[in-house]
């Protein structure tokens, strides 16, 4: 009996010892989060992903308990940001909105000669349903609507903000040009904020943007909103019509903004991501300043959010002879 319990002693002297010489003890997956996380925004500050997460940051970080620090990546048509994120750990620690379609842009190039695609990252949630209009600067003479728009763009050249070599507005561009004779040219933008203040300087034509970066200048008088290329009107500008309701054409587009991490995060770290976005997404105070914003929370999240992009890449893939990709 002795010596069972001296066998015991020294086993748990042999534990203690091990455990001091590996150095400290490997956290516990119950402990996430114990320190701040980045959320990248692959997208200069002050446009709409980045008013978004701003928006929602706060709100997430009293669900973590822990800071959540936004930081903006922009360049290579959201792949800087993108590609920083996906080759960082995969602990649950840095994550990255990601725009939708704008990523498929990335590698459905074949010029652009990149591996990673929509299956190299953990698609967590997605925040944001946005959108898109098209717009012109409030005292421009030119156009009245959208049908005005139109009629002279199939006579000359007009310029038109893009944010990205195979970005939603370039391919509304595209398709306007191709379905309705115009001669729309695109001219890119690192952000919406930059392109906005381009058009109000009378440098650029046309404004291809989300609601989210629209509503605000067009309250003000800034801009006018001349079409929403959505099926259904949106409810924050119950005035204004569906480009297929001005023009007969169903050209559409839009942006998913959600949240996604590396591939191999821990599954159970990233249902307690899922739950706090939900929760801080639901927010009063968070829901009345998104639809102040113009920006519709979406919440669709795991495998269901997956099968939504990719039902977004299959689109784009249909479009790439436009691109001539």
């Amino acid at each position: 009996m002795k010596k069972y319990f001296s066998a015991i002693i020294l086993l748990l002297i042999s534990l203690t010892v091990l455990t001091g010489c590996g150095g400290k003890e490997p956290a516990k997956k119950d402990a996430y989060p114990n320190k701040p996380i980045t959320l990248i925004v692959s997208y200069a500050a002050g446009g709409g992903t980045d008013l978004g997460a701003r928006l929602l940051a706060p709100h997430l970080e009293k669900e973590l308990g822990v800071p959540v620090v936004i930081v903006n990546k922009p360049g290579g048509g959201g792949w800087v940001g993108w590609s920083e994120m996906l080759k960082s750990q995969p602990d649950g620690y840095t994550l990255a909105y990601v725009n939708a379609p704008a990523v498929f842009a990335g590698y459905l190039n074949p010029s652009a000669k990149r591996k990673e695609n929509i299956d190299n990252f953990n698609l967590i949630i997605n925040h944001v349903y946005d959108p898109g209009i098209i717009a012109v600067r409030a005292d421009d003479k030119r156009f009245t609507d959208m049908q005005d728009l139109i009629e002279y763009a199939r006579k000359n050249e007009l310029t038109a903000t893009i944010n990205g070599v195979g970005s939603e507005p370039h391919l509304a561009a595209l398709q306007i040009n191709q379905q309705l004779g115009t001669k729309l040219k695109p001219v890119q933008f690192a952000g919406n904020s930059e392109a906005l203040v381009n058009v109000l300087g009378g440098h650029i034509d046309v404004l291809l943007v989300k609601v989210g970066e629209a509503l605000q200048p067009a309250k003000e008088g800034q801009i006018r909103i001349l079409a929403v290329m959505v099926p259904k009107r949106v409810s924050q500008l119950p005035d204004v019509p569906t480009f297929k309701e001005a023009t007969g054409a169903d050209i559409q587009y839009h942006s998913f903004r959600g949240i996604a991490g590396p591939k191999d995060i821990d599954p159970q770290i990233v249902t307690k991501l899922q739950t706090a976005f939900e929760k801080a997404m639901k927010n009063p105070e968070h829901i009345k300043k998104m639809q102040e914003m113009g920006l519709e929370i979406d919440g669709t999240k795991g495998e269901a959010y997956k099968q939504m992009l990719k039902k977004e890449e299959a689109t784009m893939n249909s479009l790439k002879s436009l691109l001539g990709w």
